[in-house]
């Protein structure tokens, strides 16, 4: 088996080097026009703590607007910036939620009605669902990085979308150019390897490799409308790593997942309809899920966004060699960036020496790069290396406790 090609990445004061040497193939070569009127005041003062790189490459790090119909950005206002942060940060677990964002926004309520229909008509909000914790509920799960056929890549991830787990799969700039995360039931007949085996058989992947959580430092997909680059780049609190271990749960859990997973109505009272599923009143489903926040099986509802239409067109999977015992004390710092939407502890491999893994989300590849170049000016790691993804094969929210999973099994076992 072939090592990949990796270059890991110099100080911030240089510009960042793909993986494989290669130019990420990105949508940053087209012009950018701000979106909104915002501008370089985004960018950090020259008393920040972030490096000189980070200021270059914030003062780059404009919004792209383009036409609707290629799916890139759209241009949004005020409200609708303020909405989307308010929708994504925790949709309240209340009888009428809307009614409680539109007091945080400060407008009437129909407003906020009409303008999340109208976000999720244009494909700016994916979704408006729950939030359920894959480790807590028993699933097993990993990130994985395949090398499959780079003339077409896209018969790998039909092959690999097809798994009712995968919930994300990437084309990115490496050897291993296929980077995907693999979720399979409790009671999965294949489990992960087994899983894995059939897939890579299936694909024709020349290696795969197993990059499993073994700590969370954060996962939290949560772009920020209404600040800039300087907001982006910015440390905030570290916090302690996330639980992996399950809880317990029981049928009642299970029956009011499967009828609130999925797309919530934009009304009023979007949990009724759930309760009227389930026999039971609102109030008395809205304590059981706030019971399951607080076991830790929902994580939150939220609002999801598609993050090019929402301006966010870049994402790099920032990748550091971190040593073992500065793991536990750079990890958290790490997560606690506001660009950064998730951040893991992963195994290493000889060809692959990368422990802490953070994704980093920008308005341009550039913001990025300034996320990323912040982080190793307050921590001390330079060395990196930055994937970006070309391509997103498929990015859903897992449905839980279906049959899908074992029908997949059925077939391909």
């Amino acid at each position: 088996m072939a090592s990949p090609e990796l270059t890991p990445q110099p100080p911030p004061a240089a510009p960042t080097v793909s993986a494989n040497g290669a130019v990420p193939a990105t949508d940053d070569t087209a012009s950018a026009v701000p979106a909104n009127g915002d501008s370089a005041s985004a960018v950090p003062a020259p008393g920040d703590v972030a490096s000189a790189a980070v200021r270059d490459r914030a003062s780059a790090a404009l919004p792209k607007i383009r036409s609707r119909k290629d799916g890139a950005a759209v241009a949004l206002d005020d409200l609708d910036r303020k909405l989307l942060n308010l929708m994504q940060g925790s949709f309240p677990l209340q009888p009428q939620p809307y009614a409680a964002v539109a007091d945080a926004a400060e407008v009437p309520e129909l407003q906020v009605l009409t303008r999340v229909q109208r976000l999720l008509d244009e494909r700016i909000i994916r979704q408006v669902t729950p939030i359920y914790d894959t480790r807590a509920l028993g699933y097993g799960s990993m990130l994985v990085a395949a090398k499959v056929d780079p003339e077409n890549p896209w018969q790998a991830a039909k092959i690999v979308n097809s798994h009712p787990g995968v919930s994300h799969n990437y084309l990115r700039n490496h050897d291993f150019n296929m980077w995907f995360t693999l979720a399979v039931e409790p009671d999965s007949l294949l489990g992960l390897d087994g899983t894995l085996e059939v897939l890579q058989r299936l694909t024709g992947a020349e290696s795969i490799r197993q990059l499993p959580t073994l700590k969370l430092f954060k996962i939290r997909m949560d772009l920020e409308m209404e600040g800039g680059t300087k907001a982006l780049t910015s440390e905030g609190v570290a916090v302690e790593p996330v639980d992996l271990e399950p809880v317990p749960y029981d049928e009642l859990d299970r029956e009011v997942i499967r009828a609130t997973q999925g797309d919530m109505p934009v009304i009023s009272e979007p949990y009724a309809p759930a309760a009227a599923r389930l026999g039971i009143d609102t109030g008395a489903l809205l304590a059981h899920m706030q019971g399951m926040r607080e076991r830790g099986l929902l994580r939150r509802v939220a609002a999801i966004l598609y993050h090019r239409r929402a301006g966010f067109s870049a994402n790099g999977m920032g990748v550091w060699k971190v040593s073992p015992e500065q793991i536990g004390e750079l990890g958290p710092r790490m997560a606690s960036f506001r660009g950064i939407s998730h951040c893991y502890e992963r195994p290493t491999y000889e060809d692959w020496p990368y422990s802490v893994f953070t994704m980093a989300h920008g308005r341009s590849k550039q913001e990025c790069d300034a996320v990323l170049d912040a982080i190793a000016a307050q921590t001390g790691i330079h060395e990196r290396a930055t994937l970006y993804s070309s391509t997103e094969f498929k990015k859903v929210r897992l449905l839980y406790f279906t049959e899908d999973f074992k029908n997949w099994e059925s077939r391909h076992a």
